[in-house]
């Protein structure tokens, strides 16, 4: 695979044409000796930045694969090859591109988009034609209260995402002779529905500290300024901002709060890596708290990949750009192996068989442990808070996974 790997490569686009949902099947899931695995993704719109982070995730893991033998099936040696359609971050798209996906192109086995909304959007689809769906990038708590049968998801869910930080600012203010509840805290969230459960999670956490919400404010829907919640954050003085807008609102959260010279003792935000905020921002991103499903500092490992460690250098090596590994793309690629896995001990690829090999999961991978709850999330992998120290990811939080002692307070620059 080059270095200079086009994200776009295998993108198919195109209009739909009448009557497209009920043409015959163009391609079988199994074509000779290869598997096809379906994703409606994001390359264009608000979500395209994390769409293609995700997109290199599942390519490297096919890639991986492929060169270590494949997927053993009946006896037999198959590659994998992702089909892709642009779903322009928008659910409606996402939702026709999946049918196309199944009615059309004839896949059974589906990963999933970019995004909680994404996914809410094509779960209905792929559980209506009964095809399991094994997804990296929709942590929405919701999505696995609705019964559904045909979604394995393996990241953690989103009210952990901002939780710990809470969790450090209470053990915080009591090492500094004060009492959680005296903690004040500022909120800023996208309204959709990620960053929506963030909030919830964050909010179940204030509460259990007693502490009290100066501010609680929506995003803008363009994600493109935040300077009014900025402006109540100089006057209110909170102790911890706390911001959810995926990777647009990260990048506007770090240029506005190097820009107006916030000073709050904690800033925590979700998706820094994807944003690229340190080689975006440089010295302005320094100490912020950022909640992550995977580090390459953690103990984890396969045989596939082999440590976190190995998997970090191997994504550097053939995506040019990254100085820090997104774990959007991570967990892409553990979404891959755990297809890997379950096809090989289904031994099959009747649907029901492979069905419930997915629900039987149990594995460890260099992306941490998978094991799928009834509801289809992982109920075997923690979360971890890093926190940007001298343009660097050091895991702080919890201290369990802790590689360095955080800074506190803050230091604005």
């Amino acid at each position: 695979m080059s270095k200079a790997f086009n994200s776009l490569s295998m993108v198919l686009t195109g209009t739909l044409a009448a009557g497209l949902a009920f043409a015959a099947p163009a391609m079988a899931k199994v074509e000779g000796d290869t598997i096809i695995l379906g994703s409606a993704i994001s390359f264009t719109g608000k979500y395209s930045t994390n769409g293609i982070h995700a997109k290199n995730g599942y390519e490297l893991a096919v890639k991986m694969i492929n060169e270590s033998g494949g997927v053993k099936v009946g006896g037999k040696s198959y590659k994998f090859k992702v089909v892709y359609y642009d779903d322009e971050s928008t659910p409606a798209r996402g939702a026709q591109l999946a049918e196309r996906l199944i009615k059309q192109d004839g896949v059974k086995f589906m990963l999933g988009p970019y995004s909680s909304g994404l996914t809410k959007a094509i779960a209905p689809v792929t559980e209506k034609y009964q095809i399991p769906m094994v997804e990296a990038e929709g942590a929405s708590r919701s999505l696995f209260t609705q019964g559904y049968k045909y979604l394995f998801a393996v990241l953690s869910t989103s009210e952990q995402y901002l939780a710990s930080s809470i969790d450090l600012a209470a053990e915080l203010a009591e090492k500094n002779g004060r009492k959680p509840s005296d903690v004040k805290l500022a909120m800023a969230f996208e309204n959709d529905p990620f960053s929506l459960d963030v909030r919830a999670g964050v909010v179940d956490d204030a509460k259990k500290y007693g502490m009290k919400i100066v501010i609680d404010d929506k995003l803008p829907r363009d994600l493109n300024d935040m300077s009014a919640t900025l402006t109540k954050v100089k006057a209110l003085k909170p102790d911890i901002l706390v911001v959810s807008g995926h990777s647009k609102g990260a990048a506007t959260a770090a240029r506005q709060i190097g820009e107006m010279k916030i000073d709050v003792p904690m800033i925590a935000m979700t998706h820094c890596e994807a944003a690229k905020v340190v080689s975006k921002f440089g010295a302005v991103a320094n100490d912020f708290l950022c909640p992550t499903q995977w580090a390459e500092t953690l103990t984890y490992k396969d045989e596939l990949f082999g440590t976190a460690a190995q998997y970090d250098a191997l994504f550097k090596k053939t995506f040019d750009g990254y100085k820090n590994v997104p774990y959007q793309s991570a967990q892409a690629s553990a979404a891959v192996q755990v297809w890997k896995d379950a096809l090989e001990r289904a031994n099959s690829f009747d649907i029901p068989k492979v069905r419930q090999a997915l629900a039987d999961t149990n594995m460890s991978t260099f992306y941490g442990n998978i094991k799928f709850s009834p509801a289809g999330n992982n109920i075997a992998k923690p979360m971890v808070l890093r926190q940007i120290q001298n343009g660097k990811f050091n895991v702080v939080a919890p201290s369990k996974w802790a590689s360095h002692p955080v800074n506190f307070p803050r230091k604005p620059n």
